[in-house]
């Protein structure tokens, strides 16, 4: 794949571009700070943006608000986002350009090579990749007209695996139920979210961010 790497840390940003260069990837571009993110997407359009959040001058929320504007302009660009915080209001915003290829994991996260490589691939590949922090996080800011509402208990308990990138085996192993009761959760749950058969595998996608959506939206 070829990657833009965004990322002020001059540590991190090299390790990473060490990293994915070493299983094969090119890093086709890195950033330091928020002003050359989003003229660098538009040039180089890469298979996959990976951003960490706060970049220069402001150190504030650069790369997600650079992550916002190259999904306005490049609907399909795959990006991963890296954080020390959940950035609650960016995160919506970012998660409500389109409905696949959005990862946002926090930092500790990439220190695990593989769950990070997996997040990778698995973003890439237009799916969704959240960090079972941010979800914890997000959970508290729940409405009370909620589409979660019409999901049962374990139900939601798989859609939140799901959101972690989790394949169905392994929800049913962390979940101690056989995999033939995690697709029939499945089901029910896209059932419920009303997101029809002939979507396919990507109402997998879909279910994820409507969850997602719903965790991260405001009371009223």
């Amino acid at each position: 794949m070829r990657i833009v790497i965004a990322e002020d840390n001059a540590l991190l940003r090299e390790g990473l571009a060490l990293l994915l260069t070493s299983v094969g990837h090119e890093v086709c571009a890195t950033v330091e700070d928020g002003d050359g993110l989003l003229p660098t997407l538009l040039d180089h359009r890469p298979d996959i943006a990976v951003l960490d959040v706060r970049l220069p001058p402001t150190y504030r929320d650069e790369g997600l608000r650079g992550a916002v504007a190259a999904r306005e302009q490049l609907p399909d660009l795959p990006v991963l986002v890296l954080s020390q915080y959940v950035e609650h209001v960016r995160a919506a915003q970012l998660l409500s350009h389109g409905a696949s290829g959005v990862g946002y994991l926090l930092k500790d996260r990439v220190g695990r090579v593989e769950e990070f490589l997996q997040a990778l691939e698995r973003v890439a590949g237009g799916g969704v990749a959240m960090d079972p922090e941010v979800i914890s996080q997000l959970m508290v800011r729940r409405t009370r007209n909620d589409p979660l509402d019409a999901l049962s208990p374990r139900e939601r308990e798989v859609l939140s695996l799901m959101a972690e990138g989790h394949g169905n085996g392994v929800i049913g192993g962390l979940l101690f139920i056989a995999e033939t009761s995690v697709n029939k959760h499945i089901g029910n749950i896209f059932a419920k979210l009303g997101l029809p058969a002939t979507d396919g595998g990507h109402r997998r996608v879909q279910a994820v961010l409507t969850y997602l959506n719903s965790l991260d939206a405001r009371a009223d």
